[in-house]
């Protein structure tokens, strides 16, 4: 980490709407210039100053110009972070040289990337550095992934408590949720899509829940593809969109932290299936909102989730754990669970050593107990 830096966090892209909901958030919550110093970063000066005067953020907000294109302005920028938030996406396309000027300079970085092909060169071209510069860089630090992710911790660490041990199978279901996906997921998707058209071995890449584990595969895991059945939830459940890609990072945490689940763990996601409304998941990269566009902030306010992570133990047993967020994911929520990683990552972890990261298994129940506090999200056992 940066340890010196001006900035606790500079939010990148703060004149995008994800990122003026990050930085809205955290002129509401923390101020400015007090327990969390923020600035806010973009390609132009007046938009910024536009955006910090429409949020209701201090006249004496920081404001700092860098530009994708314009590498010695990241490079400046970084330098005078602890860490760069980021929501300037599709990651794919603009973020190789924010990622590579944060690993070089020891700066942490956040994204909200949902985009494996990217996060598995990441991987490839800058954990080692990030290890070697102390900066830790944590992608999908939004709702994809880390309540799924978080999910799967919170039903192991209850596993153990209530079982006397992980156990080797959890279960990730989307119970209900009301709002969708983001513009720039949208688009991240779109970008994917694109990159496969010109490369298709990364389809390989994209089925392979083991793509962002070098060097290490598990068991043969479900594909989830098909509705079927649940027992334990009573209930039709279907495809989740978003499962290729949290699923990849709740096995790479597994793997960063040494593989508490086991070796041998699997783990899938599904989401019930709303008998009125059979497609009600079948969420798609094409249509919806575009980048920079999303839902008013009713909707936001009227969004939410609940997901259920049941683990099951070798002998049967099993425990039932939810995660419940009190936004809609794509925009409310994310905004709310970037922002405060970035601070948990910050300030509650400096012992934590570089490398490409997943938030799990860098900041664990600590994240856990920072978002039950501040970001409305609530971790809760059902049955044990």
């Amino acid at each position: 980490m940066n340890r010196d830096a001006e900035f606790d966090i500079i939010v990148y892209g703060a004149t995008g709407f994800t990122g003026r909901l990050v930085a809205e958030y955290l002129a509401q919550r923390y101020g400015v210039g007090g327990e969390v110093k923020w600035a806010m970063a973009g390609r132009s000066a007046d938009k910024l100053a536009a955006v910090r005067d429409e949020i209701g953020a201090p006249k004496d907000t920081p404001l700092v110009v860098a530009d994708a294109e314009d590498a010695a302005s990241l490079k400046a920028m970084v330098d005078r972070a602890k860490a760069v938030l980021t929501t300037v996406g599709p990651y794919q396309l603009y973020g190789d040289a924010l990622i590579a000027a944060c690993a070089e300079a020891g700066t942490d970085y956040l994204d909200l990337s949902g985009e494996p092909n990217w996060m598995a060169a990441t991987i490839a071209a800058h954990h080692e550095t990030a290890k070697r510069t102390g900066a830790r860089i944590l992608h999908s630090a939004g709702f994809d992934s880390i309540p799924f992710e978080l999910g799967v911790f919170f039903a192991q660490e209850t596993a153990k408590a209530k079982l006397g041990g992980p156990v080797p199978r959890v279960k990730g279901r989307v119970r209900s949720m009301r709002g969708g996906l983001s513009g720039g997921t949208a688009a991240s998707g779109r970008a994917t899509m694109a990159a496969i058209m010109k490369d298709p071995s990364l389809m390989a890449l994209m089925a392979n829940p083991f793509a962002l584990t070098p060097g290490f595969t598990g068991p043969e895991q479900p594909r989830g593809d098909q509705p079927e059945h649940d027992p334990d939830m009573d209930a039709q459940v279907g495809p989740f969109m978003m499962a290729a890609i949290n699923t990849k990072n709740v096995h790479r945490s597994n793997l960063l932290m040494g593989h508490p689940y086991g070796t041998d763990f699997v783990y899938d996601e599904m989401s019930v299936v709303d008998p009125k409304a059979p497609a009600s998941f079948a969420m798609s990269a094409e249509g919806g909102p575009q980048p920079g566009e999303g839902p008013s902030k009713e909707e936001r306010d009227a969004g939410f989730y609940d997901l259920v992570f049941i683990g099951i133990a070798k002998d049967g047993r099993k425990v039932k754990v939810s995660v419940h967020g009190d936004r809609d994911p794509g925009y409310g929520s994310t905004s709310k669970l970037i922002a405060e990683t970035a601070i948990c990552l910050v300030k509650d972890a400096p012992e934590v050593g570089g490398g490409v990261l997943t938030p799990g298994a860098a900041l664990g129940g600590r994240l856990v107990d920072r978002l039950q506090k501040n970001a409305g999200l609530t971790f809760k056992v059902e049955t044990a």
